[in-house]
């Protein structure tokens, strides 16, 4: 018989074909899972009352530098010590991807000089791409 099938055919040889329905549907709901979590994997971080911009957009990137109004400093939702710590924890992130990109998110209460430290660490740590986090205000109606 020349047509293949999983079924017994009668006294001769067992053919077994390899049913690939079930493999695709795990495949496709892992990768649904994986969808669904990546932007919050990705969007982790502490939470700051950024300042308000006309031109605020999201922005995900897997390195946010975060400036809290305490005074504290993270680096991928890490606390650090000081802007030199900072700095070195950068320069091990860079040494992993050179071409990482930064977004460096502070209160709007922090002041300016603060937040120049932080571009300045960045900055020493020789990652060249990096943007401000900011909001959008609220819409209004007729806007």
């Amino acid at each position: 018989m020349a047509s293949a099938s999983i079924y017994r055919d009668g006294d001769t040889e067992v053919i077994a074909d390899i049913n690939v329905t079930p493999l695709v549907d795990v495949v496709l709901v892992l990768l649904v899972i994986f969808m669904v979590t990546a932007p919050i994997i990705a969007g982790r971080g502490i939470s700051v009352n950024a300042p308000t911009t006309i031109s605020g957009d999201s922005v995900a990137t897997p390195l946010q530098v975060t400036l809290t109004k305490e005074g504290k400093l993270f680096v991928e939702g890490k606390p650090q010590a000081s802007y030199e710590a900072m700095k070195v924890t950068l320069d091990g992130v860079r040494a992993r991807d050179p071409d990482i990109k930064a977004i460096i998110a502070a209160d709007a209460e922090v002041p300016h000089g603060e937040v120049m430290k932080a571009i300045d660490s960045v900055k020493r740590a020789r990652i060249t791409k990096f943007a401000l986090a900011s909001k959008k205000p609220p819409e209004r109606p007729g806007d």
